[in-house]
């Protein structure tokens, strides 16, 4: 049974739509349609929020994968695995912000040693509401060279609509953004509750998370998430900008 099998059976277990997965992972139905006969594959940010929505863990999807003839694991391969397993969810993602470091600068060292190539990023086009960011990675997008007016930090661009963050981000101008941390006062690219939005972030001593548009004018848009609310967030990336913007007052 393929991985895409395995996710539809399980989501069909759940008694879970496609629109109703589609929701809760923040991309389109017909990306699930992809996911699940095999045509595209999932970034490992939509991966891990598959996992927990379906509630099981990367052996129930690969299993067939790892007994495959074509995948071979030496001992000291399959040590390290069982390691990483041991890990907590956080030393998790170190080691694998590591790992993707590690490939970068080989990558780049390799570039360096070759012919020069130029380093493109995807820029994401997706319909999108006011003041939301275009949705969502793994899906439809194109590839710009990373010239002129693109940081040389970016990992992907996306386009926005809007005015909840002029002036420092116009209504129909791009977002270019990188995968550091946040810091509070950051912008960032945001997944709440399946929308996406691009906000300024603050959390406050007491968890409290605020979002906030950048326009004080069209602060209807600001979204506030208690730490217990329940909601779910998930933030794709810092964009970019020359200076970090002042937050509004409390």
């Amino acid at each position: 049974m393929s991985v895409g099998q395995r996710l539809r059976q399980r989501r069909e277990e759940l008694g879970m739509s496609r629109q109703e997965l589609a929701r809760l992972l923040g991309v389109s139905v017909s990306a699930i349609g992809n996911y699940e006969t095999g045509q595209n594959f999932m970034r490992e940010d939509i991966l891990v929020r598959l996992l927990h929505v379906l509630q099981v863990d990367p052996n129930y999807l690969y299993q067939d994968v790892y007994q495959s003839s074509d995948f071979h694991c030496s001992p000291t391969e399959m040590d390290m695995v069982k390691q990483y397993r041991e890990l907590s969810v956080t030393a998790q993602q170190l080691v694998r912000a590591l790992l993707q470091g590690m490939l970068t600068c080989q990558r780049e060292a390799e570039e360096l040693s070759g012919p020069a190539a130029q380093r493109e990023i995807p820029l994401y086009e997706s319909p999108a509401a006011a003041g939301y960011a275009a949705p969502v990675f793994g899906e439809d997008y194109d590839l710009i060279p990373v010239t002129g007016e693109v940081p040389q930090g970016a990992d992907f661009a996306v386009r926005l609509q809007g005015d909840s963050m002029e002036p420092y981000l116009r209504d129909g101008g791009l977002a270019y953004v990188n995968r550091d941390p946040l810091q509070n006062g950051d912008v960032g690219i945001f997944c709440v509750d399946g929308e996406m939005l691009c906000k300024q972030y603050y959390r406050d001593p007491l968890g409290m998370v605020y979002l906030f548009s950048l326009n004080r004018k069209r602060s209807d848009a600001d979204v506030l998430l208690p730490r217990d609310s329940g909601r779910s967030m998930v933030c794709f990336g810092r964009v970019i900008l020359p200076r970090r913007p002042a937050l509004p007052s409390l």
